[in-house]
């Protein structure tokens, strides 16, 4: 006999223990980056609370069971901060948290953006920016057609918006009243090669999403509280899309990181390592039986 679904779905638990995730979580990463030569690690810390409050206090997902129809599906459209993804992932139950020593190795089912073939557990494949919200849009909108209840979150970089295809999807969403999508910004400032408002002129993104029909709030996206109070009300107004535009740090909870443009393609070496979890005080969660007496 197949157990209840309340026994997948996610654990809502305290605001405490949410912010000790969100450390732990942070401390994977950094040692994720260093273990895989892999770097985009300023983007991967700057989402850390988004995820923890979408995975543990708002999302309805079934680790046991990850494609359940009565799912939310959640697409990482920012897919080169893809160890934050698979951080939280494993932590859920998802996959066993050993897997990750394999991120960003060669035929591993964690490779430096997310792929659907090698990890099929996912919605779809990202990384390549600008296409998360048109598929997330499709996807919102094929639920509606089959007036599934289930909703559909996507996660967007700053930068991403620089994307003509992010506003052609804003534009459908609106005209098909698809008030079960969910868009949230990684407002962290930063790009590949420069911050985001000197990049893209320094307009509002809360105002664009405004002016294309959504329903939107902006949130201090370090913030656990505000952010689930946020997410508690969705959809914002009845029959259009939501956004949060979340203000963030990139590399945010290690100071040699944070709000720094190196970051967006540098890997850490040791010392910066040990540096980086001394502050954050945690050990990486696929460490922690290894690390425990």
């Amino acid at each position: 006999m197949q157990p209840d679904l309340a026994t997948y779905r996610t654990p809502r638990i305290g605001l405490q223990n949410l912010e000790h995730k969100a450390r732990e979580l942070r401390a994977t990463c950094v040692q994720l980056a260093y273990e895989g030569k892999e770097s985009h690690l300023k983007g991967a810390l700057s989402c850390i609370e988004i995820l923890v409050a979408l995975y543990y206090g708002w999302l309805e997902n079934f680790p046991a069971e990850p494609k359940h129809p009565k799912r939310d599906r959640f697409i990482f459209s920012k897919g080169h901060a893809c160890s934050a993804l698979y951080a939280v992932m494993a932590d859920r139950g998802f996959f066993p948290r050993d897997w990750l020593s394999d991120y960003g190795k060669n035929d591993s089912s964690l490779p430096s953006h997310p792929c659907v073939h090698a990890l099929p557990i996912l919605e779809c494949s990202s990384g390549s920016l600008g296409h998360g919200l048109g598929v997330g849009t499709g996807m919102s909108y094929g639920l509606k057609l089959d007036q599934c209840s289930s909703r559909v979150v996507v996660l967007l970089s700053d930068g991403e918006c620089n994307e003509g295809s992010i506003w052609e999807a804003a534009m459908f969403a609106v005209a098909k009243r698809l008030d079960n999508l969910l868009a949230i910004v990684d407002y962290n400032g930063i790009q590949s090669i420069g911050r985001t408002d000197e990049l893209n002129g320094g307009a509002s993104l809360a105002e664009k999403f405004r002016a294309f029909g959504w329903g939107v709030q902006a949130v201090d996206g370090h913030n656990l509280k505000e952010i689930l109070a946020a997410l508690n009300q969705v959809p914002f107004e009845s029959g259009r899309p939501s956004a949060i535009i979340a203000k963030t740090r990139a590399g945010a909870g290690v100071s040699l990181m944070e709000d720094r443009v190196l970051w967006h393609y540098r890997t850490p070496s040791e010392e910066e390592v040990k540096k980086a979890l001394k502050e954050l005080g945690a050990v990486p969660i696929h460490l922690q039986e290894k690390t425990s007496p």
